[in-house]
């Protein structure tokens, strides 16, 4: 298993070729190409490579999939008995990111190929509401 230790978001992440993961905002637009410079480690078949401290030459390249908004969070402040109330929410943005390959010296470690659309299924109806209501 190949895998590597990014830092993105002031985050550090274990990422896999072939997964998708949640980071802070990035600029790009979805469907868009996005390498990732800052590799912290990186582990290939037993061989470990750790930066000092980031691993010279190797880039993680992936695909932005959507941004998207986190689940509200609740800031809840209150003075006992002064009558203060604060009730504040926050949505972090978030960016969905697919990971498609890890690279070391220009060498392929690991590579996933990105899908091209998603799927989504068709649901169709197969008996009409007259058909059920008669039954």
């Amino acid at each position: 298993m190949t895998y590597a230790i990014i830092e993105t978001g002031g985050k550090q992440i274990k990422v896999e070729a072939g997964r998708f993961y949640d980071i802070e905002l990035l600029t790009a637009e979805p469907d868009e190409k996005v390498t990732i410079d800052e590799v912290l480690l990186v582990q290939h078949e037993g061989g470990v490579s750790i930066g000092q401290p980031l691993v010279a030459g190797a880039t993680v390249e992936g695909t932005v999939m959507r941004h998207f908004r986190g689940r509200k969070v609740l800031v809840y402040k209150m003075k006992p008995k002064k009558k203060t109330r604060k009730k504040r929410g926050h949505r972090q943005e978030i960016t969905r990111l697919l990971i498609n390959s890890i690279n070391l010296n220009g060498e392929v470690l690991a590579y996933e190929e990105a899908p091209t659309t998603i799927e989504t299924p068709n649901v169709v109806d197969s008996a009409p509401a007259e058909e059920i209501a008669a039954e």
